[in-house]
């Protein structure tokens, strides 16, 4: 008695699977005919959300490399630096502090598609283009 039991849960249980298979793939063929019409309204705002954010993060900072260096022949350590931050696009600054012994200088530079319109120091390239992506 108990293995009849066993054996009917069994087959039920192998025909509910069934109905549910086939109920899934009736579903995703609605889906598919319908196309984007079929889904909800907020997964349009959110798709819309997205497009602006990733409008939005093209004009972000994403772009920095540090360049440390000896700017004197009596100074060690790498205590002078530039460093850029740059954007999507190449369009920021480069900013560079020599460092002496009596005296530090900081200087900006704005960068527009990768170069600048003001000369740059061979460590201020070297920033530029270690933060240019491949």
């Amino acid at each position: 008695m108990p293995t009849a039991l066993a054996s009917l849960a069994l087959v039920l249980a192998v025909v509910a699977v069934v109905f549910s298979v086939i109920s899934l793939r009736r579903q995703a063929g609605a889906r598919r005919r319908l196309g984007a019409e079929a889904l909800p309204e907020d997964v349009h705002g959110l798709r819309q959300e997205v497009a602006a954010l990733r409008a939005e993060g093209a004009d972000a900072l994403r772009h920095l490399a540090v360049v440390r260096y000896d700017a004197f022949g009596d100074m060690g350590g790498h205590l002078s630096w530039s460093v850029a931050l740059l954007d999507q696009a190449g369009h920021g600054v480069v900013l560079t502090s020599i460092a002496g012994r009596s005296d530090a200088r900081t200087y900006a530079k704005s960068v527009s598609s990768w170069t600048s319109d003001q000369q740059l120091s061979p460590e201020e390239q070297e920033a530029i283009a270690t933060a240019r992506p491949s």
